[in-house]
């Protein structure tokens, strides 16, 4: 019933991803209308993350930014089910550059394996599809509650030949990880998510500590792979993109947690600042606070009001 309730998502989604491109914008365009005119869930995280990332910022010039975000991040969702369901050479002749190419290349040749720090930032699927294109990829997620969620994600991010392996985030699947790695292979993780409770340190993100996972750090220190930050960036509204790769910043292999998770959240950082209204500030990244400090949960008053 699982299978068979993702199958019909897929074709409700399919549906949708053959609309063109100036479709797919208006009704992103709506969804951001809408939840602007309702003030939901995303207009209010997002206003929050603003506030905190941005404080110097004019409220002015942070409301224009907010609604900016809004709509990327609604056009992106729709221009994500297009990619989940059309062709995937058709889809990779949208990405029109490729810049640092050679990092990838001289990391593989190490034989000592590649990690891919993706953040959220521009359309991370496009680029899954392009490492698979390349060679296999195995790429780490975080399960959804829903099963027929979950069987929808796998069966939209399969590859034709099985050149991506989906590996669930936890015990399992991260000794699969070290024993790809070890082979020489390549492996792509979402760093900016939050980790659970006993999985994170807390590290400066847009100068307020924010738990982020060790993970990335522990596998590159114990593996000795290279990590390379990897990106696809909206270019034109067309869509257009550019894939971009960039070395880790210093640190981010260290055996110290509050070293290698400062390093990684450098590196976040510093693709969300390109363009931050290509990131995802509709997640709640400050949630957790440390413990025993008296820091606010940043978003409680905003959970209050639902």
């Amino acid at each position: 019933m699982t299978d068979f309730a993702a199958w019909l998502l897929y074709i409700v989604v399919a549906g949708l991803g053959r609309l063109p491109w100036s479709w797919l914008h208006a009704l992103g365009d709506g969804l951001c209308w809408l939840w602007e005119r309702l003030d939901a869930r995303e207009q209010r995280v997002a206003g929050r993350n603003l506030e905190l990332a941005y404080p110097d910022m004019l409220p002015a010039q942070r409301r224009d930014l907010q609604h900016t975000v809004l709509r990327t991040t609604a056009r992106q969702a729709l221009e994500t089910l297009r990619l989940w369901t059309r062709p995937h050479v058709e889809n990779l002749r949208l990405i029109e550059r490729v810049e640092g190419r050679q990092l990838l290349d001289d990391a593989i040749a190490t034989g000592r394996g590649v990690i891919i720090a993706a953040p959220h930032y521009g359309n991370w699927e496009l680029l899954n599809q392009w490492f698979a294109s390349l060679q296999p990829i195995a790429l780490l997620y975080r399960p959804p509650e829903s099963a027929v969620g979950e069987a929808f994600l796998r069966r939209v991010r399969a590859d034709v030949g099985d050149r991506v392996t989906q590996i669930r985030a936890e015990g399992a699947g991260i000794r699969q990880l070290f024993k790809l790695l070890k082979a020489g292979g390549m492996v792509g993780i979402l760093p900016d998510q939050q980790p659970k409770a006993g999985d994170g340190e807390f590290a400066p993100f847009f100068g307020i500590d924010a738990f982020t996972m060790t993970l990335v750090g522990r596998v590159a220190e114990r593996s000795a792979a290279t990590v390379l930050f990897a990106y696809c960036e909206q270019t034109s509204s067309a869509p257009r993109f550019t894939l971009r790769f960039e070395a880790a910043p210093t640190g981010i292999d260290s055996a110290d947690p509050l070293t290698a998770t400062t390093a990684l959240n450098a590196g976040v950082e510093r693709v969300a600042r390109r363009d931050p209204a290509q990131y995802q500030w509709t997640y709640k990244r400050f949630k957790m606070r440390p413990d025993g400090s008296s820091e606010p949960n940043p978003y409680q008053d905003l959970e209050d009001r639902r």
